[in-house]
C-alpha cells in the first residue's frame, strides 16, 4: 500500500503509544525490522478524513532522545537522517495527561528538531479523575503546535487526531523551548557549517550521538569527534545543562496551563492493591495461583473448538477418499497437506486463549508487578532485573524475547539471558504439551477443581522458569563481565482490559502461528509424506509380492493386511530409513523411529511435531479409517511388545526432551543476529540438547 504521508508515534514508555497505534491502524499493520537494525519496526496505515492514506510508525518508547538501548537509539535516527526513505513528514508526541511533567522533555526535545509535530493528549480520563485539569488551548498556544486531547483507550478523539494529521502540511513550524546555541554555541555553529546543518539543535545532538549513528560516513563522524576535542565539548555536561533548562521551560509552561485540585493526598487505590499483589510471600501465591487458573482454562475452555476443528478435518479427510480417484494426489492431498493443516488448525483455540491472556495480564498493568516481583531473585541468579521481560515475554515467543534484551546494557546479563530464554515454554510447545497429556494423564479433577491435565501442563511450565533460573545461576560463574547491571522500571496505574485490544491480539498470534509455522508445517509434511510414501530400490515390489502370497491373502483379513503392507511400506521407505539410523541412540529415551522421524522434521519449528505425527500415522494407517491426530498415537502399538506407543513414560520423555532441547531454527537464526557470532548459538545448542538428552533419558528410565 502507497502513503501519501509518513506519520511517526513518539512518546514515553506506558503513554499508551501502542494502544493509539491500534486505534489508528486497526488490522491494517505490520512487524518487520528497520533497515540495517535488528530492532522491531511496527508500521500499519490509516485512512485521513481527506481520503489519503497514513504510513504510521510505532517507534520504540523513550524517556529522551539520549538513547540508553539499542531501542531507543533508534528514535533519533529515523527522526534525524532526511535522506532515508523511512523519515516521517509528521511527528505525533504522546503525552500523558497526567503525567506532563515527566512526559514534556522528550517533546521539547522533537520540537527542537523542527520537524512538524502534532501533541496528542492522551489520558484524559485519567488526569480528570486525578483532578488535574489542562487548559488545551493555553497549552497549544504557547507550544505553537496542535494539541488534541483522546482517551485511546476510549477510542475517544480518534477521529479529531486523524484531522489534525490531515492538516499537517499546513501547520506552523512550533515555537523554540529552549536556547539550544547557548549549550555550545562555537562547536554548534562549525558543525552546522561544515556539515550543512541548519538546526542547531540537530548540531548538538550530532555531537552527542555521532558514533552510533548510521547515516553518517566515518569520516564525518571522526571530524566531529575533532572538533568536540577542539572545543573541549562534554557530552554529559551538555546533556545536564539541557536538561535543566528544559525542566525551567516546562515548570513555567505547567504553572500557566495547568492546575491540580487540593487534595488530602491519601493513597492511591493503585497502591492498596499493590500492597497485596507485589507481598513478598502472597505476590508470589497469586502469581502462581492465576498461572494455574489460565493452564485449566486452555485446556477446559478450548476441548470444545477444538473437536470441532478436529471432527471437520476428519470430514474433510474422508470427503477426499470418497470422491477422489485413489492414487498418489488423492494420499498427498489427504495425508499430506490435510493432515499437516489439522496439526496446526487444531491448536488455533488453545493459542488464542493463551495470548488473550498474557494480553488481558499486560493491558491490566499486572506484567510490570510480575517483573518488579522477580527483579530481586533474577538478581541472586546472576540476572539483571530487566531480564524478567524477555524470561515473561518467553511464554509467547523466543524471538521477540530474545530481540527484547537490547534493552539490558549489561553485556554479561544480556547474554545470560539470551542463552537461557529458550528454555522458557513458549507457544511453539504448547500443541506438543497438550497432545502428549492429553494421551496419557487422565482428564478428571482433583480436589473438586483442579482438572488434572492443567495440573500437568502448570507443572511443565513452572519447570521451564526453573530451569532457566538454576541455568543463569551456573551460567554466571561462567561468564565474566566487569559492569554492575541496575533495573528502572515505571509501574503502570491498574486500568480495566481494552477487550478490543485482547481480541485483536488473539485474531493477530493466531494468524501469526497459522500463517508462519502453517506454512513450514505444510511444507514439511508434503516432504515427509513423498519420504514415507516412496522408497529406495524395490523394496516395495518386494513387499507387495511378499504379502500377496497365499499365506497372507488366504489367512489374515483384509483390513489387516493392508495395516501390515502400509507399516512394512513405511519402514522401508526413505523416512524409515532414516528413522532407524538414528532409532539406537534415541532408543534409551524411549523413542521409536517414527518419534525419531519427528525430532528432525521439528527443528524447522517445534510445533512441527504435531504435523510429522499426523502425517506418519496417516501413511502407516488405513486410509478407510479417517481419525484425528489424536486418536491415530493413542491407537499407535508397539509391533514388538503390542503395548501402545505412547506409554506414560514415553509421553513424558518426550515433553522433557521438547523442554529443553533447542529445536527451533528461528531461534538458532535470532541468536546469531543479535550476538554477531556463531559460537552463541553453536554453544547454546550444544548445551541444550545435551541437557534435553539426559533429562530425558532420566525421566524415562525412573518412569518406565
Amino acid at each position: 500500500m502507497k502513503a501519501d504521508i509518513r506519520v511517526a508515534l513518539v512518546g514515553n514508555p506506558n503513554t499508551g503509544k501502542s494502544t493509539l497505534f491500534n486505534a489508528l491502524t486497526g488490522l491494517n499493520q505490520k512487524i518487520g525490522n528497520f533497515p540495517g537494525v535488528t530492532v522491531d519496526k511496527k508500521t500499519g496505515y490509516s485512512e485521513l478524513p481527506d481520503g489519503r492514506n497514513a504510513e504510521i510508525i510505532d517507534l520504540p518508547g523513550t524517556y529522551s532522545l539520549y538513547p540508553k538501548s539499542r531501542d531507543e537509539s533508534i528514535v533519533f535516527s529515523v527522526l534525524a537522517d532526511r535522506k532515508s526513505t523511512h523519515t516521517p513528514d509528521l511527528v505525533v508526541v504522546i503525552l500523558d495527561a497526567s503525567n506532563l511533567k515527566r512526559n514534556l522533555l522528550l517533546y521539547t526535545q522533537v520540537a527542537d528538531l523542527k520537524i512538524p509535530v502534532i501533541v496528542a493528549l492522551n489520558m484524559m480520563d485519567l488526569a480528570k479523575s486525578n483532578g488535574i485539569s489542562i487548559d488545551i488551548d493555553a497549552f497549544a498556544k504557547k507550544l505553537g503546535v496542535h494539541v488534541v486531547p483522546i482517551c485511546a483507550r476510549k477510542l475517544e478523539g480518534i477521529d479529531k487526531l486523524k484531522q489534525a494529521i490531515s492538516y499537517a502540511n499546513k501547520l506552523a513550524l512550533q515555537q523554540n523551548t529552549i536556547d539550544v546555541e547557548a549549550i555550545a554555541p562555537q562547536l554548534i555553529a562549525q558543525i552546522g557549517e561544515e556539515m550543512q546543518v541548519e538546526n542547531p539543535y540537530f548540531a548538538l545532538q550530532l555531537a552527542h550521538q555521532h558514533e552510533h549513528l548510521s547515516f553518517l560516513s566515518i569520516p564525518e563522524s571522526d571530524r566531529i569527534e575533532e572538533l568536540e576535542q577542539v572545543h573541549a565539548f562534554h557530552s554529559q555536561k551538555a546533556q545536564a545543562t539541557e536538561t535543566i533548562a528544559r525542566y525551567n521551560y516546562i515548570n513555567d509552561l505547567l504553572y500557566d496551563t495547568v492546575h491540580k485540585a487540593e487534595s488530602a493526598g491519601g493513597e492511591t487505590w493503585s497502591n492498596r492493591i499493590d500492597k497485596v499483589l507485589t507481598h513478598r510471600v502472597f505476590g508470589f501465591i497469586i502469581f502462581f495461583a492465576i498461572l494455574m487458573f489460565i493452564f485449566q482454562a486452555i485446556f477446559a475452555w478450548s476441548a470444545y473448538p477444538m473437536d470441532l476443528i478436529s471432527n471437520l478435518f476428519v470430514w474433510v479427510e474422508q470427503l477426499v477418499h470418497d470422491y477422489m480417484p485413489a492414487g498418489p494426489l488423492t494420499n498427498l492431498l489427504s495425508d499430506g497437506v490435510l493432515a499437516g493443516l489439522s496439526g496446526v488448525m487444531v491448536f488455533i483455540p488453545q493459542i488464542a486463549i493463551l495470548f488473550a491472556f498474557i494480553s488481558i495480564l499486560e493491558d491490566t498493568g499486572y506484567m510490570a508487578r510480575v517483573t518488579f516481583m522477580m527483579d530481586k531473585l533474577m538478581r541472586k541468579v546472576g540476572l539483571n532485573g530487566k531480564s524478567v521481560v524477555p524470561l515473561i515475554g518467553g511464554f509467547a515467543c523466543a524471538v521477540p524475547s530474545i530481540m527484547s534484551t537490547r534493552t539490558i546494557e549489561n553485556w554479561k546479563d544480556r547474554m545470560i539471558t539470551i542463552m537461557v530464554t529458550p528454555l522458557v515454554t513458549c507457544s511453539a510447545r504448547l500443541p506438543i504439551y497438550t497432545l502428549l497429556i492429553a494421551l496419557v494423564v487422565p482428564n478428571k479433577n482433583v480436589w473438586w477443581i483442579f482438572n488434572m491435565q492443567g495440573l500437568a501442563l502448570t507443572a511443565m511450565y513452572v519447570l521451564s522458569l526453573v530451569s532457566a533460573v538454576v541455568v543463569a545461576f551456573v551460567m554466571k560463574f561462567i561468564l565474566k563481565g566487569r559492569e554492575r547491571g541496575y533495573f528502572i522500571m515505571e509501574l503502570p496505574v491498574y486500568r480495566m482490559p481494552r477487550w478490543n485490544n485482547v481480541l485483536l491480539t488473539m485474531y493477530d498470534r493466531s494468524k501469526a502461528f497459522v500463517v508462519q509455522a502453517g506454512k513450514v508445517i505444510i511444507a514439511v509434511s508434503v516432504i515427509l509424506w513423498v519420504l514415507a510414501s516412496y522408497g529406495p530400490g524395490n523394496r516395495f515390489e518386494r513387499i507387495e509380492q511378499k504379502y500377496s502370497q497365499p499365506q497372507y491373502t488366504k489367512t489374515v483379513p483384509e483390513a489387516d493386511l493392508k495395516r501390515m503392507v502400509a507399516s512394512e511400506k513405511l519402514e522401508n521407505s526413505y523416512a524409515g530409513v532414516l528413522g532407524h539410523v538414528m532409532e539406537p541412540a534415541i532408543k534409551p529415551l524411549g523413542f521409536d523411529w517414527k518419534i525419531g522421524i519427528a525430532l528432525i522434521t521439528s527443528f524447522a519449528a517445534r510445533e512441527v511435531f504435531v504435523g510429522t505425527m499426523a502425517t506418519i500415522y496417516s501413511v502407516d494407517g488405513d486410509a478407510d479409517n479417517i481419525q484425528s491426530v489424536q486418536q491415530k498415537m493413542g491407537n499407535a502399538k508397539n509391533p514388538q511388545t503390542g503395548q501402545p506407543v505412547f506409554t506414560f513414560a514415553v509421553a513424558f520423555s518426550l515433553m522433557m526432551f521438547y523442554a529443553f532441547a533447542m529445536q527451533c531454527a528461528s531461534t538458532v537464526a535470532t541468536v546469531y543476529r543479535e550476538t554477531k557470532d556463531w559460537r552463541w548459538p553453536a554453544a547454546q545448542f550444544a548445551y541444550m540438547t545435551v541437557l534435553a538428552y539426559t533429562i530425558s533419558f532420566i525421566t524415562y528410565q525412573l518412569l518406565k
